[in-house]
């Protein structure tokens, strides 16, 4: 599991915590916690290191409580490079909350949600 904790504003912590599974030449992500400026980059360096090493990518963020424009440029950077090499990204178990967000932004028409 690789986990990020980073304090702000006032000592409060915004958490994040990521959970690989393999599957062939798939791997699963859960990402728990939040998904902002202080936590995007630890998705980023994990996803990056699976270039290469997956064709397919499942992101399941059942547990995920937040998601800002930072969150979201994570995503839609690991939708394009699955694009790229004809593989595939999907996103599962997305909460109400999350999915009013990737509604009102249009990642909804962009990402491949299940």
């Amino acid at each position: 599991m690789y986990a990020c904790a980073v304090r702000y504003q006032k000592g409060k912590v915004s958490s994040m915590n990521i959970t690989e599974k393999n599957e062939g030449s798939s791997s699963i992500l859960v990402v728990e916690g939040r998904l902002d400026t202080t936590t995007a980059p630890a998705l980023e360096a994990k996803i990056k290191s699976l270039e290469g090493a997956v064709k397919s990518l499942i992101l399941d963020l059942a547990s995920l409580e937040y998601v800002s424009s930072a969150g979201l440029r994570v995503l839609l950077g690991a939708q394009k490079y699955f694009n790229s090499i004809k593989g595939s990204m999907v996103i599962r178990n997305v909460n109400k909350d999350i999915m009013e967000v990737l509604e009102l932004t249009g990642f909804v028409d962009i990402l491949t949600i299940e």
